[in-house]
Parts: C-alpha cells; structure tokens; sequence
C-alpha cells in the first residue's frame, strides 16, 4: 500500500526549514557584527573615545541595520534628469514653505546673516533641501541611531568602509562632548544629521552654539542648525552679497565653451548675455560655463559662490537647486530658457495637480509634493482602472485632463 502525503503537508516543513535557516544565517551575522564592534574598540579608544561612552554608544545594539545595508547596495536604474530633481525641489510648496519660516524666523536669520555673511535666503533654501525644513523629524522610518547606522556600512559595506570608521569615531566624539543626548543623536542612513544634514567630522569643524546654551544642537535648535550651515558656507570663502552664478542666453556655436573658465567680461565679449540684459557684477570676477542639459538647455555662468555651495553637496544638480530656490524666496523670477524636457511632460504645476485631483477621488493618500514616485504611479493605475483607461501607471495631460472632469 502507497502512502502519499498532500502538499500542504509538505510545505510546512519546508517553510519551517527555511526559517531556521534565516535564524541561522541571522545569528551569525549578528555575532560577527558584535566581533567587528569589539575589535574596533581600540581603534576609537586611541582616537579618544571612552570605554564609558561607547557601552553608551552601544547598549542594546545587537546587530547591524538591514535596511542601511540595503539602501547602501541599491544602485539606482536610472539617473534623474536634472529637470525632474529641480521640480521636487524648487517649486510653489517648498517657496510658500520658504517663505513661512522666512517670517516665522525674521530674527533668528537676521542675526546668522548678520554673524556669518551668508544671506538668509541661501539658508532657508539648504534648510529645505536638507529637511523640508524638519518635516524629516516626522518621519521616523526615514531615521537611524547613527552610531549603529555607521558601524553596519564600517562592518558591511567595503566600498563605504573607510569614510563610515572615520564619522563612526566622530559620532561617538559628539555624544562624549555632550552636544546631544543618545536618543537625539539620529540621522540618515549615512549619518548626515540634523535640520541641515551634517556628517559628523563637519559638525565638528563647524558646529556653532547661537543660541548659548552651552550645545551645538542641530537636532532640535534652529539658531544653531542656521548658523552651523552658515559656518560651512562662511569659512569655505562665501562672497557676501555675490550671486551664485547667472542664467545666459547661448549664442550660435556657445557650447564649444562648456566648463571653460572666463571673466564676465571676457563671457559678454563672446556674446553670452542675460535674457533680461542686464549687466552683470564685477565684469573682472570668473565665471564658469555650464550646459547642465546639453546646449537645448538653460545655460549658467557659475561664480565663486556656487563651488561654495558644492562643499555642502558636491552636486551641480544640489548647488543649482539652492541658488534657484534661494533667487525665489529673494523676491527673483524663476529660469526664462526651458529644459529639453520629452514632449508631453507635466510641469511641476502640473504634476502637484495631478496628486491633488487622485487624493481628492480617494485614490491617494501620500504627500502633495509633485515627486511621481511609486505611490503615485499606482494611485494613477487604480484610477485608470476605475476609468476605464489603460492601466500603464504612467502620468500625462491626457491623464490629467480625464482627472479634471
């Protein structure tokens, strides 16, 4: 007689098998990440780091952050065009939010303008970037303790290994210094912290107490947080009162000059004029041409001040979007050229219409802040769905239009 088993019942073995080896491999990882942490003691201790303070550090801490590990191994698909990182960034909300803190904190910025020589515009505009001005602070999945966060890309990312042991004994530093409380001391999965993101080693260099309480706390502390990034910016050579660059109209052949270095008066000698026509500044000072989308694109004569803002985020895409977003809450226009955008392409207008209508149908339930990101490609399924349209997830005016009636 034959005997055979049903296959629910030899599933639940298997699923049982499969979790123990999950356990396993889990107990192993974690017993290496608490060797990894003991051998690097010494290391931290020379650099003056107290056996006191690190069990501090450390208590609890019993394995490394999975999703650190993860976040430092994913390669993105695709780079984002440069149109699509300024409209998350420099658009009507992060303006009208600008503009908020603007007169909420009239003083707190004039005085760290007054102190450091750094416009209170630049500041609001990095304090968006940086936090959404600590809207971060909201969203504690977004969050990690930045020692352990530090001590899994030291122990589990070769390619970040040497930067993360140098910010892990930073961080220690400012918990032993007392600028902030253990359970404050949170950041990025990188552990950029703060209402202004700094790594450790630069809110050492440039951490400023303004507000007096004998802390630099960038955490909880506005005055602080502003006049730490005022500090950066300050002592890397900011030009008080200078632009950070001008938009230029390209002349016939201009792009042959991209990335080359010129005075402004050597620039509208070869006819690279303002859309406005007005003149510029010192026609001695340098200026560097950039085609940040090709010659379709806006074109820039970069100053001193915008490779200032590099040494915050060492981006063109970063710097550009500061100096843009900085121009608005100045009272400035926005850009006259246009990026070679693909036909049919929402504006940034239009994209926070598009989430506003699907929120309103019930459709969606995320921020309104015209990132189209996963979220609100699959609101825009469901209403495709409901509509009767072709479900492709995919936003357009098309897509709009249906939303509108």
């Amino acid at each position: 007689m034959k005997f055979w088993l049903k296959p629910a019942l030899l599933f639940f073995p298997l699923v049982i098998l499969s979790g123990l080896l999950c356990f396993t491999a889990r107990a192993a990882e974690n017993k290496a990440f608490a060797q990894w942490l003991a051998a690097f003691y010494p290391k931290a201790h020379e650099q003056g780091i107290s056996r006191a303070i690190w069990e501090t550090a450390f208590a609890g801490v019993v394995e490394p952050y999975s999703e650190v590990l993860a976040k430092a191994n994913y390669q993105p698909e695709f780079t984002t065009e440069i149109w699509d990182y300024l409209d998350i960034r420099v658009n009507p909300l992060s303006v009208a939010k600008g503009e908020k803190m603007d007169r909420y904190y009239d003083q707190t910025l004039a005085e760290v303008e007054k102190k450091f020589g750094v416009e209170k515009s630049v500041l609001l505009a990095i304090w968006s970037m940086e936090s959404d001005f600590g809207a971060i602070f909201d969203k504690p999945d977004r969050l990690f303790y930045v020692p352990r966060a530090l001590a899994t890309l030291a122990y589990g990312d070769p390619k970040r290994q040497k930067f993360a042991r140098t910010q892990l004994v930073a961080a220690l530093k400012i918990l032993q210094a007392g600028d902030v409380q253990k359970e404050q001391l949170t950041g990025s999965w990188a552990g950029a912290m703060g209402h202004t993101q700094f790594i450790p080693t630069s809110y050492l260099a440039y951490g400023v107490d303004m507000d007096g309480n004998g802390r630099r706390d960038i955490w909880t502390s506005i005055p602080d947080a502003l006049a730490t990034a005022a500090n950066l910016l300050h002592k890397n050579g900011w030009r008080t009162g200078n632009t950070w660059g001008y938009e230029v109209v390209l002349p016939a052949s201009g792009e042959q000059f991209n990335e080359q270095t010129k005075t402004l008066a050597a620039w509208q000698k070869l006819g690279f004029k303002r859309p406005d026509g007005k003149d510029y500044g010192s026609a001695d000072q340098k200026a560097v041409l950039k085609l940040l989308a090709g010659p379709r694109g806006p074109a820039f004569l970069m100053m001193k001040n915008f490779f200032v803002l590099k040494r915050y985020n060492n981006s063109d895409f970063y710097a550009l979007a500061v100096g843009l977003l900085a121009d608005r809450l100045a009272g400035a226009g926005g850009l006259v050229g246009s990026w070679p955008k693909p036909p049919g392409s929402l504006d940034i207008e239009d994209k926070i219409e598009l989430q506003t209508k699907l929120q309103e149908k019930g459709f969606y339930a995320g921020e309104i802040d015209g990132n189209l990101g996963d979220g609100t490609k699959a609101a825009i399924r469901q209403f495709q769905i409901q509509a009767g349209l072709a479900e492709d997830g995919t936003p357009s005016h098309d897509l709009l239009q249906a939303l509108r009636k």
